[in-house]
């Protein structure tokens, strides 16, 4: 059967999103598939062989990882926690509550100038843009790459395949995007809070349920950088789109009658209504192909314009704070981390230490650990520590497979996103309470000692204008 790969026009447009003008000369470390699947060493390919993988039917994603350039990527998306599909049997509303979202990102961009590349996926939107690894502003981003020796860790875990594709350089350069896209998430959400019907979280963060009465947020997507610059990939344009059937386990019956199947595809000429129609007819797809151009655009002078405004905020102090304590070494485990008291936390935070697993990988766990320790006086970046401490304990049974993913890495991400809005002011701990903890899903009472955070609540709105 004839599908949008056979046209010419969308296999030139892959080719331009790998990095080059032919397959042979393409700077994407990898291709590989993405929807409904951790990394998986053995579906990564080199991108001279993007035909198998079209041949296939496949939804292709590139590598963040790029021999010629860094690239910068901003992912937001509605999320429903009780209707996981919502934004594929009703796009229309999925999008539109998004809508003040997007105009927050593109003007934020917009100031910076920045023009980046802007996707259409199945719940979102992607925004990517790229530096030159020889440009001046990416020397200076080498400058700021906190934790080298994480980028060592992560180094380690290098699959045999991308062994001098991806550089410990590239590792660092990764590292220190990171804080510049946490900055820029930062302004978003700042800006698109008070616009939003929904509460606009950084990540994927449970929340209560709204006006609806479910559980419902827009994301602002940065959590790539909490993971080895290796594993982590960007979906394609004019892709198949296959999140919908592939991540529940194989195709349901219930979503092949309500949602036809469809592209990613660049917003290009149209609003998201046009978008929602265009992406689910293969001729139209074709047809943007021959006219909407798939190269990541090169945005250095706007990159620089935006580490200029980070290194002047007051996130650049918070970061700068973390990162001058390291992690206790694992030898002192046994009798720092390991040793924490438990018995005087409040029952959830006790509860996620106790029985971390799944919990402590969901980053509400990881936010309400990261309240309650800031409340106790620790230093964000031993919080860190301590939930590292967990994920480096085997007979937890954790379902994540760490020889590909960095504790570490993921610990301190999470610590220092959630940590650094307390310090800045932007998390205003609406809903750090029992009720929302409990709607969220993260209350355990035992009927034993301290059974409310509200102690810790108090604490934090008084120190934290000060800290």
């Amino acid at each position: 059967m004839k599908t949008t790969y056979d046209s010419p026009a969308v296999r030139q447009r892959l080719t331009e999103f790998l990095g080059g003008g032919d397959l042979q000369h393409a700077t994407a470390a990898y291709l590989t598939h993405s929807d409904g699947v951790q990394f998986d060493v053995r579906e990564l390919h080199l991108p001279v062989e993007l035909g198998c993988c079209l041949d296939r039917d496949l939804d292709v994603a590139r590598s963040l990882a790029d021999s010629a350039s860094y690239l910068l990527h901003l992912d937001v998306e509605y999320v429903n926690f009780d209707a996981p599909t919502e934004a594929f049997t009703d796009p229309w509303r999925a999008f539109e509550l998004q809508e003040p979202l997007v105009r927050a990102i593109e003007a934020v961009l917009l100031e910076h100038g920045i023009r980046p590349f802007h996707l259409v996926t199945g719940q979102g939107h992607h925004f990517v843009w790229r530096i030159r690894r020889t440009s001046a502003v990416a020397q200076r981003l080498l400058a700021l790459a906190p934790a080298r020796e994480m980028a060592a860790e992560c180094m380690q875990r290098m699959p045999a395949l991308l062994a001098g594709r991806i550089d410990t350089e590239a590792q660092n350069a990764f590292f220190a995007v990171g804080l510049l896209v946490e900055h820029l998430a930062h302004q978003v959400k700042e800006r698109a809070a008070g616009a939003s019907l929904l509460p606009v979280e950084i990540t994927a963060v449970h929340v209560g349920p709204g006006q609806t009465g479910r559980r419902e947020i827009l994301s602002i997507d940065i959590s790539e950088y909490g993971d080895p610059l290796q594993t982590r990939m960007i979906r394609m344009p004019f892709s198949h789109y296959l999140k919908p059937w592939v991540a529940r386990g194989g195709s349901s019956a219930q979503l092949e009658n309500e949602v036809p199947h469809f592209y990613s595809i660049p917003m290009h000429e149209m609003d998201f209504r046009q978008a929602i129609k265009v992406r689910q007819v293969p001729e139209e797809v074709c047809e943007l192909a021959e006219r909407a151009c798939a190269r990541i655009p090169l945005e250095e002078d706007g990159t620089a314009r935006l580490m200029e405004h980070y290194l002047s905020s007051r996130l650049r102090l918070f970061h700068e704070f973390y990162y001058s304590e390291r992690h206790d070494p694992r030898e002192w485990w046994p009798r720092t981390y390991q040793q924490t008291p438990l018995d005087a936390l409040p029952h959830c935070a006790r509860h996620l230490l106790e029985w971390p697993n799944d919990l402590l990988l969901k980053p509400a766990g990881m936010q309400l650990i990261t309240r309650v320790f800031t409340a106790l006086g620790w230093h964000p970046r031993h919080i860190a520590g301590l939930i590292r401490s967990k994920f480096e304990t085997p007979s937890y049974g954790w379902g994540i497979n760490w020889s590909d993913y960095e504790p570490g890495t993921r610990a301190d991400f999470y610590t220092r996103l959630f940590a650094g809005q307390l310090y800045t002011g932007l998390d205003h701990l609406v809903d750090f309470n029992c009720t929302s903890i409990q709607e969220k899903g993260f209350c355990f009472p035992d009927g034993a000692g301290c059974c409310s955070v509200e102690p810790s609540h108090r604490v934090l709105a008084a120190r934290l204008p000060t800290l």
